[in-house]
This record gives structure tokens, C-alpha cells and sequence, in this order.
């Protein structure tokens, strides 16, 4: 009796703590997505975007300023509208991601040009992704390298999304000069801290293959030429995968 006594207690107890580990990850997750959120609704990024908007109303044609100020909504309806969830197709995020870059375009025009290219493998529509990680990356590329480029044009940012076997790699190159900027605003780096919390969270979650790697890029005199950021994570593309 002793014995079976001593059995059920172990046993309750590894799922008391089994149970006490999920509900501290998911208690985790939910406190990392709401940071997420913030981060992603800077107000430095909203005020900005409404400024570029507004100047392009007074100077141009009402037609532009008008599709501009349309993906504006459209970003902040996707951004809110995915804020509480863990994951998303990658159509969406996708989405969001080409909003993003048309805004910042329309501020800072010629300084840089962008590519999105997907792979043809990539199912966007039943691949799943966790929201809100790719973009603080490419936010971060754009002000934090391409903007500081000293003749503020000719910045290029390539993102390529791939997949290799079970895996989507998202690649994410740029030719911007990596220092810190004056007064740098805390939410840039706040927001890559968050993202990679958050992947780590899902990794352990689900027993998911997921990493993040990061790259200067040097040319053939061994000068800084760019730098480049990987975000490895394994798909996932059943019902299962987003419960």
C-alpha cells in the first residue's frame, strides 16, 4: 500500500508541475504577443506614417493619397485583428509585411527599394506562421542600416522566403551601414528582443526547430557591404499546428 501509495503521489505531483510549466509558458506568451503588439503600434511609426500621408494629400493627387491612406487602414486592421492570435497563414503576415514596406516607402522615397520574393514551394495559404516576428527585423534593417547609408539613397533590402524540406527560411539581406543611430528609439530593439522571446516560447511550446542567425556581409576588399538575418522555423501546415 505504501508503495502504491508513494506511485500515485509522484505521478500527481509530475502533473501538477507538467501542468504548473504550461500554464507559466502560455501566461508568458500572452505577456510577450501584448508587447508585441505595442511594439508593432509604435506611435513614432503611426504619427509618421499619418504626417507622409497628409503631406502627400497637400502635393500631389487625392487618388495617391487616398490608396495610400487605404493600406495604412488596412495594416492596422491586420495588426490588431492578429494581435491575440499564436499563429496565422502566411498570406496574411505576408500582407502585412508588404503594407509595411509600401508605408515606409512613401516616407523616405528613393533612400531604398525593396524585393519580397516567396518561393514557388511555399503554400501561403496552409503554411502557419507566428504573427508580429518577421516584421521587427525588417523594421530594424531599415533603420538601423539602410537609413544611416551616408548618401541617403541607393538602399537595397531583399526578403526571400523559402522552404527546405519541413522547414521556411525567411532571409532577410540588406545594404545599410550597421551602427546605432542618434537618439535611437528603444522600440526598434525592444521589438527584435520580443520577437526572438516569443520564437523561443513557441520552440519550447511545441518541440518546434525554429532559430534566428545574424550576418555582417563584407565585399571583396573586406569592407562592411551589409548584413543579413535568417529566421529558421519549422512549418506548420495542419489544424493541429495553430490549436
Amino acid at each position: 500500500m505504501i508503495t502504491i501509495c508513494c506511485v500515485f503521489y509522484l505521478r500527481e505531483r509530475r502533473i501538477r508541475q507538467a501542468s504548473t510549466r504550461e500554464i507559466s509558458r502560455q501566461q508568458q506568451l500572452i505577456h510577450l504577443e501584448m508587447h508585441a503588439f505595442q511594439a508593432q503600434m509604435d506611435p513614432h511609426f503611426i504619427f509618421n506614417s499619418l504626417n507622409a500621408i497628409h503631406h502627400y494629400i497637400l502635393t500631389t493627387s487625392t487618388d495617391q493619397a487616398s490608396l495610400y491612406l487605404t493600406r495604412f487602414a488596412r495594416l492596422m486592421r491586420l495588426i490588431i485583428r492578429n494581435c491575440n492570435k499564436e499563429w496565422v497563414n502566411l498570406e496574411e503576415d505576408i500582407e502585412a509585411l508588404e503594407l509595411y514596406l509600401q508605408l515606409e516607402q512613401l516616407r523616405f522615397g528613393a533612400q531604398f527599394e525593396y524585393q519580397l520574393d516567396v518561393g514557388p514551394d511555399v503554400f501561403q495559404q496552409v503554411t502557419f506562421v507566428p504573427p508580429l516576428i518577421i516584421q521587427p527585423y525588417i523594421q530594424d534593417a531599415i533603420w538601423k542600416r539602410i537609413l544611416l547609408r551616408p548618401a541617403k539613397s541607393g538602399g537595397c533590402l531583399n526578403i526571400r522566403i523559402s522552404r527546405e524540406n519541413e522547414l521556411l527560411y525567411v532571409r532577410i539581406e540588406d545594404n545599410g551601414i550597421s551602427q546605432n543611430a542618434p537618439g535611437e528609439d528603444v522600440t526598434l530593439s525592444r521589438g527584435i528582443t520580443i520577437a526572438a522571446e516569443r520564437l523561443n516560447v513557441i520552440k519550447e511550446r511545441y518541440n518546434m526547430n525554429t532559430g534566428i542567425t545574424e550576418q555582417s556581409l563584407y565585399n571583396d576588399l573586406q569592407q562592411p557591404s551589409g548584413h543579413v538575418v535568417i529566421i529558421k522555423m519549422q512549418q506548420a501546415a495542419t489544424r493541429e499546428g495553430v490549436m
